[in-house]
């Protein structure tokens, strides 16, 4: 999963593409490397970020999401086009512009809009898990695994009684959101654990700011951090790796499941 952040404040690319023009010239870049879903968003989920109106939101994504489902129309094998909001009205203008993925930090909502929206479009759903209020710190002590895990059965059954199948729905651990350096290392190892759920695991690590607090490392000086937890997670049955760095995590990629396959 290639991110494309039509936004000027995101952590790591912030305003490089928040024209559209720019925005589906990079999106068709990371095909190019070998990005088979495109994961499009126009509000920062950044720690201290301001909140963006509906309206600016879908002037940012909308005109990208469409001209990028234009380009793809006689492509024989186009990439998925996810929306990475945590809108409703969003989700719905971006299933109707082209895409068909809706990406959701805020998936911990007490509501059944955006539910019945997925349900409605037939869209593929990824399920994130994170605190209210998305950075907020849980309980230093918890046991980050087990709170997941439960927090995805809670969520799979609500999802199922608004009329999305289990079948639609892929499981983001939220690698960041509300857990500190111990709970996103241990979340990291303890991947394999989500399989009894039966569904796809999205991992997002890329250029996360917990690598710099063991390593020290800037935002762009975290690749080398980032490759090496996307192969831990592909040995440990991740199925989606969301990057920057395209080119480089499918070349990683690629060579660890060429050695897993010959054990």
């Amino acid at each position: 999963m290639g991110i494309v952040n039509v936004t000027p404040d995101s952590f790591s690319d912030g305003g490089k593409h928040l024209r559209p023009a720019s925005a589906v010239a990079h999106a068709l870049k990371l095909t190019g490397q070998g990005a088979e879903i495109l994961d499009i968003g126009g509000e920062s989920t950044r720690p201290g970020a301001s909140p963006v109106t509906e309206e600016e939101e879908m002037r940012r994504v909308i005109p990208v999401i469409e001209k990028l489902a234009a380009s793809f129309k006689r492509s024989k094998r186009p990439p998925a086009i996810s929306i990475d909001t945590t809108k409703p009205a969003i989700a719905r203008a971006a299933l109707e512009a082209g895409a068909s993925v809706v990406n959701d930090v805020a998936a911990n909502r007490q509501d059944d809009e955006m539910g019945q929206i997925i349900s409605k479009f037939h869209a593929g759903y990824v399920v994130m898990h994170a605190p209210h209020g998305l950075h907020r710190r849980q309980n230093s002590r918890e046991d980050m695994v087990r709170t997941v895990s439960v927090f995805f059965s809670g969520r799979l059954r609500k999802l199922k009684a608004a009329g999305v199948a289990p079948e639609q729905v892929v499981l983001d651990p939220g690698i960041g959101f509300g857990k500190n350096l111990e709970q996103n290392l241990r979340l990291l190892a303890g991947l394999r654990g989500f399989q009894k759920l039966r569904r796809p695991l999205l991992l997002g690590v890329s250029r996360k700011s917990f690598i710099e607090k063991l390593f020290g490392a800037k935002v762009n000086e975290r690749l080398p951090a980032s490759l090496a937890c996307a192969i831990l997670g592909i040995e440990e049955g991740a199925n989606i790796i969301r990057a920057h760095d395209v080119a480089e995590t499918v070349q990683a990629i690629r060579m660890a499941e060429t050695v897993l396959a010959k054990q």
